[in-house]
């Protein structure tokens, strides 16, 4: 699906009229650099004739929420199969060597919404053979459409909500994100049954303190999950499981909590601007700092530097 471009007064009526003629791009993952995955949404139309969804490499996952609607598609040429997509419902879809055409038709006059997650299957691969020994040019995914799985949904509403918040989160979530994204489909929607092979332990208090000092000594930088992984000799899957296992969040949280952290001792000196403030922290710019830092201490920064001054006044 591509971008259409509708002027903001005419694209905020028709949204609510649903009066569409094509998919809506309105949130994207492009700009915030994720790797291994990566996510649109859509304003949907409430009846779309027909659209040819491209060949791919990856691995689709599509959310519904909105109206129910009766679905068709078919490859080309083929005969047209249709199903009932209601509110909640998802659907997978695995690599694809040709196009297919869709169309469908709402059951109600609610506007429908789809978030479209892409997952790499060289990822998928790459999981399936570090975490169970599996011959990855074994792995085949299973095809749904139409179903619910609560943690599939519960990782989809996560990253809908990162991309409503407009401000990039980089690398480590959506790696993290992938990552169990990818286990959960290889237990769960492959041809063959994969057992996964879990990790007992914690992490050491050694493994940590490698890891929070690659953190303190990389905070500028766009960190990866393999990179935090490497400090501690696990692969990025086992890793980020053991870590959340110690330290009751997850790699990313824990990477933006010393971003904040660090930001809150910037702010102490009253002489550091505050674009210096964000990018000293780790932050794509003063913009994306501010939604970041209010979120998690429900102050702008340049409130908090003023709540600052005056208990140092006092």
């Amino acid at each position: 699906m591509t971008e259409q471009l509708v002027p903001a007064q005419a694209q905020s009526t028709s949204v609510r009229s649903g009066k569409l003629a094509a998919p809506l791009l309105y949130l994207s993952s492009a700009e915030a650099g994720w790797e291994g995955l990566s996510a649109q949404a859509y304003h949907e139309p409430i009846e779309l004739e027909s659209w040819i969804s491209p060949a791919t490499p990856d691995i689709s996952l599509i959310y519904f929420t909105g109206g129910a609607m009766r679905l068709a598609q078919r490859h080309p040429h083929g005969p047209w199969r249709t199903l009932d997509i209601r509110e909640g419902d998802l659907i997978l879809r695995a690599p694809a060597r040709t196009s297919y055409e869709v169309s469908w038709k709402s059951h109600s006059s609610t506007p429908a919404q789809t978030l479209h997650l892409h997952l790499s299957h060289a990822l998928v691969a790459g999981a399936a053979e570090q975490i169970a020994g599996y011959d990855p040019t074994r792995v085949a995914l299973v095809a749904r459409a139409g179903f619910q799985d609560p943690l599939l949904t519960q990782i989809g509403l996560a990253l809908w909500h990162e991309l409503e918040q407009r401000a990039p989160t980089g690398k480590l979530y959506a790696q993290t994100a992938a990552q169990l994204l990818a286990v959960h489909l290889l237990r769960h929607y492959t041809t063959a049954r994969i057992a996964i092979k879990e990790q007992a332990q914690a992490l050491t208090p050694q493994q940590m303190r490698r890891v929070s000092d690659f953190v303190q000594a990389h905070l500028c930088q766009d960190v990866s999950l393999e990179a935090l992984a490497q400090q501690a000799g696990f692969s990025p899957y086992y890793f980020a499981r053991l870590f959340r296992r110690t330290t009751g969040e997850s790699p990313h949280q824990f990477v933006l909590r010393q971003r904040i952290e660090c930001a809150q001792r910037l702010l102490n000196q009253r002489e550091v601007p505050l674009a210096q403030v964000a990018l000293a922290s780790g932050f794509a710019n003063q913009s994306h700092f501010t939604q970041a830092f209010k979120r998690h201490c429900g102050l702008t920064p340049r409130a908090y530097r003023q709540e600052c001054s005056i208990r140092a006044d006092f």
